[in-house]
C-alpha cells in the first residue's frame, strides 16, 4: 500500500515564509539599516534643496525678470538681454538663477531675443538649453529653433524642428502653423510626397484653422510639381 504524502497546511506555509523573512532581516540587519538611513538622507537633502535653496531662488528670480520682460514686450531685445545698470537682463538671470523655473524661462527669452536680432546660432544654443516641458512654450521654442535653422540654410534640420513643434502638444493654433512651415521647407528640398502628407494632415485634422482654409490649393500645387518631376 502506497504511503500518503502529507502536504504542509497553508498555516505552516505562511509560518515558514515568515520565519525565512525574519531570518533574512536578522542576517542583513546592518545592511538594511544603512539602506533606510541612505533613503531618508536623500529625501531630506531633496526637501532641503527644494524648500530652502530652490524656493528662495525662484522668488528672487521672479522679482528680477520683470523689467527684462518689459523691454522684451517693447521689442527692445538688446536691452532685454543685457539689462541696465539697475536691472538684470535675461542673460544674467539665466546664468545666476539657472536651476529655477524662471532661470530656465530666461533661456527661452534669450533664444527668442537672439533670433529677432539675427544671431541664429546663439539663439539655437539658448533655445536648446530651455528645459522642455511647458505645454505652450515648448512647441514655440521648437518652432523658433526651426526658424533659426532655416535662416542658416539648414533646411532639413529646420523641417525636423517644425514637425517636433507641431506634434508636441497638438492643438488648433500651433500645430497647423508648423505643419505648413515644415511642408514649405520640404517643397524647397524637393520632398514633395512628404510635403503633401503634412498638408493633408492639416486638411484632415485642422480644417478650421487659418492654414486649413486654403490648404487644398497647396496640396494641388505640390501634386502638380510631383507630376512634372
Amino acid at each position: 500500500m502506497a504511503k500518503k504524502t502529507q502536504t504542509p497546511s497553508s498555516t505552516e506555509t505562511v509560518e515558514n515564509a515568515l520565519s525565512k523573512s525574519e531570518q533574512f532581516i536578522a542576517n542583513n540587519q546592518k545592511s538594511l539599516t544603512i539602506i533606510v538611513i541612505a533613503v531618508l538622507a536623500i529625501v531630506a537633502i531633496y526637501l532641503g534643496y527644494k524648500n530652502w535653496y530652490l524656493a528662495p531662488m525662484e522668488e528672487e528670480a521672479r522679482s528680477q525678470i520683470f523689467n527684462a520682460e518689459y523691454h522684451f514686450e517693447r521689442d527692445s531685445f538688446r536691452l532685454a538681454l543685457n539689462g541696465t545698470e539697475n536691472d538684470l537682463g535675461f542673460l544674467d538671470i539665466a546664468k545666476q538663477y539657472g536651476p529655477s523655473r524662471t532661470g530656465n524661462l530666461a533661456n527661452y527669452y534669450c533664444g527668442i531675443c537672439y533670433r529677432q536680432l539675427g544671431e541664429y546660432e546663439t539663439a539655437i544654443g539658448y533655445l536648446k538649453k530651455f528645459d522642455a516641458g511647458d505645454k505652450m512654450l515648448t512647441p514655440v521654442a521648437y518652432g523658433a529653433i526651426g526658424d533659426c535653422y532655416v535662416e542658416l540654410q539648414q533646411l532639413a534640420e529646420g523641417a525636423k524642428y517644425y514637425e517636433k513643434a507641431a506634434s508636441y502638444e497638438p492643438n488648433e493654433f500651433i500645430s497647423p502653423l508648423f505643419l505648413k512651415k515644415a511642408g514649405q521647407v520640404h517643397v524647397s528640398l524637393g520632398n514633395y510626397a512628404k510635403a503633401v502628407k503634412l498638408y493633408e494632415a492639416i486638411k484632415s485634422d485642422y480644417t478650421k484653422s487659418t492654414e486649413g482654409r486654403d490648404i487644398e490649393k497647396e496640396i494641388a500645387r505640390v501634386k502638380m510639381l510631383m507630376a512634372s518631376k
